[in-house]
């Protein structure tokens, strides 16, 4: 049984079908990509796995169990943590903050021992704190820990973002744009990132990016997106060679 598994997905916004027909079959530890032209619909099956829209036929399953229907803090629970295409940070909190806050998701603790400060509590946030931490050093962040996160560089704010998704402990880590807006350095950085986030944490990744460098050299199997409909699915190879690809998204574009 796959680990995401999502099945003949189609949804429409009033009259406009913008997902048809959409298959997806996620390996633990699998690196997924998905590529094509802006408004091909790519930002809007991540919306429909996560449950920020709810598809209008098909199914999405995660370790065999459906997720249509639930919320999307409750899919998170479950095991898809997510960044977006557009940052989603909190203005007024540092940078450890963010991530301690979506670590809160796992507290033990309870209401009673929020109350009173119990010992639970004191070396459940120490542990909280601690995993923070590894996952700010992990993403090249953790010297800037007590800043306010919108002090940070652009491309520092996305690694933030990312290890916020990563402090949920996700089975699946979708990464919308990862590497938007960032020069060359930064874009060499996050490859190595995400490289390392797949090796040692050993999670299944997702990514939608206009990169293809990034998408060509990271992703086992790439499926590209035109109007809302797969048109083409296979390794690295095999898509830049695809002429429905070359002829609808590729052109004359290089790898770079």
């Amino acid at each position: 049984m796959p680990l995401l598994e999502v099945n003949e997905m189609t949804h429409f916004f009033g009259g406009l079908r913008a997902v048809h027909n959409y298959n997806l079959s996620v390996e633990p530890g699998e690196v997924r990509g998905l590529i094509g032209p802006n408004g091909a619909g790519k930002t809007t099956i991540f919306n429909l796995m996560t449950g920020i829209h709810r598809p209008t036929e098909g199914d999405v399953r995660l370790d065999g169990e459906s997720l249509v229907g639930l919320f999307p803090h409750e899919i998170a629970a479950r095991g898809l943590g997510r960044t977006f295409q557009n940052l989603q940070l909190w203005r007024h909190m540092s940078v450890l903050e963010h991530v301690k806050m979506a670590r809160y998701s796992k507290v033990q603790y309870g209401f009673l021992g929020a109350f009173f400060g119990s010992g639970a509590r004191r070396r459940e946030e120490e542990e909280i704190e601690r995993k923070a931490m590894e996952l700010l050093r992990m993403m090249r962040v953790d010297q800037v820990a007590d800043q306010n996160v919108l002090n940070l560089p652009y491309g520092a704010q996305r690694r933030v973002e990312m290890a916020r998704a990563l402090a949920t402990e996700p089975k699946v880590l979708f990464l919308d744009e990862p590497t938007a807006g960032m020069n060359p350095e930064e874009l060499k950085q996050m490859m190595g990132i995400i490289r390392q986030v797949r090796d040692e944490i050993g999670l299944a990744i997702f990514l939608i990016e206009h990169r293809l460098k990034l998408v060509m050299e990271l992703c086992e199997r790439i499926q590209t997106l035109v109007f809302g409909e797969v048109i083409a699915e296979g390794t690295p190879e095999e898509i830049q060679n695809n002429p429905k690809v070359i002829e609808a998204y590729l052109g004359k574009e290089t790898v770079e």
